[in-house]
């Protein structure tokens, strides 16, 4: 109760204050914006398991020898400069598979906030609603991705939160933001569970060569009655190396305590590397190298006495004929200390397959400020 009655002081005094710097500037028209995006796929996993799910730890392409959709979507968005609104829809795989947690009609909202700057000059914001994470270098768009697939630091760490951010533009370089939300990727909170969690955000791009982002997150995904406090620290850079050349450097680590108010914790990590080239104006290849521990389950539940342990590598060539379309080609081999790869019935110590995708996206500006 606490919590609320300090979340709901916060929003009431944001509105008070936004509502006494009324100006000519909310009296502009504000610009509506559709926005479309279609990823088709196909993979073929060599180790040809049986069902509907290749590996329980992908929400991404995670289907064998079968055509399908893995992410379809349709915003809107309305952009003011005192205002902006966003509410995308989504199908797929993707949907299927990552909100599987999140009751009826909640796994089709990919996207559904609201924001209002609270300064005359918007560079503070308060956004309140279903939110992209804070968390990683990769989106849920494969077109804004170095790689088709996802890399494993992403597929186990938040693509979306619910609940508010509060962001900071300090100058041209620096942005900080800071989230209360419902949980570790949930959209309705954990039954039994009072808690809010909370989030960090700490962006510095120093050139359009150079840059680095850092973010966290503090909470739980457990009910009170057994609450394991979950830290999670996510850190990346982007570089520019020349014209063509780029690469990007992540590295995640996390601890959650092994029993409610123990001082004792299991930790996870996990880096990433992925180097992406330009051929010409059409083609570009890429390159990935990762590992990921979680020893103890904790994040990729597993029957093995060595917990998760995988080392992967893949490949990827690009052919986009128009910025907004893109053929995608990519394989990948990914590798195991114990047979963790795959679903219950076809366990492997390792896993090779091939994933092919067409993916396209579009907007159109409905209305003009």
């Amino acid at each position: 109760m606490k919590n609320l009655l300090c979340s709901l002081s916060f929003v009431l005094c944001a509105t008070f204050y936004v509502n006494a710097q009324v100006d000519e500037a909310w009296k502009e028209s504000p610009s509506l914006s559709i926005y479309g995006f279609a990823d088709l796929f196909y993979v073929y996993d060599f180790n040809e398991p049986e069902g509907d799910l290749r590996q329980p730890f992908f929400f991404n392409h995670n289907r064998h020898n079968e055509y399908n959709l893995n992410l379809g979507l349709i915003k809107l968005g309305l952009d003011h400069s005192r205002y902006r609104a966003n509410l995308a829809l989504q199908t797929g795989t993707y949907a299927n598979d990552n909100y599987a947690q999140e009751p009826g009609v909640l796994k089709n909202i990919f996207e559904a906030n609201v924001g209002i700057a609270l300064t005359a000059n918007q560079n503070l914001w308060l956004d309140v609603g279903i939110l992209p994470s804070h968390l990683g270098f990769e989106s849920a768009i494969s077109l804004d991705n170095f790689t088709l697939t996802r890399s494993l630091s992403a597929e186990n760490s938040p693509y979306f939160l619910a609940g508010a951010k509060l962001t900071y533009q300090l100058n041209d370089k620096l942005e900080i933001a800071g989230l209360m939300v419902n949980g570790w990727q949930r959209i309705q909170r954990l039954e039994g569970n009072s808690l809010p969690s909370f989030g960090t955000q700490l962006l510095y791009e120093a050139s359009d060569r150079l840059s680095l982002n850092w973010s966290t997150f503090i909470g739980t995904d457990d009910p009170d009655e057994t609450r394991r406090m979950r830290y999670f620290s996510n850190l990346y850079g982007q570089f520019w190396v020349s014209e063509r050349f780029q690469f990007l450097a992540g590295f995640d680590v996390g601890a959650q305590q092994t029993s409610k108010g123990s001082s004792s914790y299991d930790f996870w990590f996990c880096p990433t590397l992925i180097g992406q080239y330009h051929i010409n104006e059409r083609w570009k290849t890429a390159l990935r190298v990762e590992y990921y521990q979680d020893e103890n389950a904790v994040i990729i539940p597993t029957f093995s006495p060595s917990g998760f342990k995988t080392t992967g590598l893949s490949a990827n060539i690009d052919y986009a004929p128009i910025p907004n379309l893109a053929c995608r080609l990519e394989t990948r081999w990914l590798d195991s200390e114990d047979a963790v790869l795959g679903p219950e019935n076809n366990r492997d110590n390792s896993n090779f397959f091939i994933g092919a995708s067409i993916a396209i996206e579009f907007m159109e500006i409905l209305s003009r400020k």
